[in-house]
């Protein structure tokens, strides 16, 4: 019987990994990424509120702003999480009020273009969306 060391059993268990699985940790992430909170409030952070620029450090009233209709509980949560995951680093200054500010992370960098070309692919799909619903419905009506 060979042994393996724990670099390699965290090889195979890397390789194992199946987000089909509902116990598979990879199932899990994709659980917490797919929401929209998360798209937007990276897609943000990775490009500024005009979400044309670089990536750069938001303050969370500055999110809260500009992610019309996030509850300050949802923000707040959705925040949180990311941070947890590694996606976004939360900055605490000490000022007089405390200011907090939130960034991507290397990881978060990495997830960053993907959401952005999902949020541009809504922007730019939505009208053909709306059509093939509205034929959809006349068809079902």
């Amino acid at each position: 019987m060979a042994t393996t060391t724990a670099a390699q059993q965290r090889a195979q268990t890397k390789a194992e990994y199946d987000a089909f699985l509902a116990v598979c940790p990879s199932h899990k992430l994709l659980e917490r990424i797919s929401g929209k909170w998360v798209a937007l409030i990276l897609t943000a952070l990775g490009s500024g509120p005009d979400c044309g620029g670089d990536p750069r450090p938001m303050r969370y009233s500055e999110l809260s702003r500009l992610l019309a209709g996030v509850s300050q509980k949802m923000l707040t949560q959705t925040l949180r999480a990311l941070e947890r995951d590694g996606l976004i680093s939360r900055t605490v200054t000490p000022t007089v009020p405390v200011t907090v500010s939130y960034e991507l992370t290397d990881l978060g960098l990495s997830m960053y273009g993907l959401v952005r070309g999902l949020k541009l692919w809504a922007q730019h799909h939505m009208d053909d969306v709306l059509a093939h619903r509205a034929s959809y419905d006349e068809t079902i009506a």
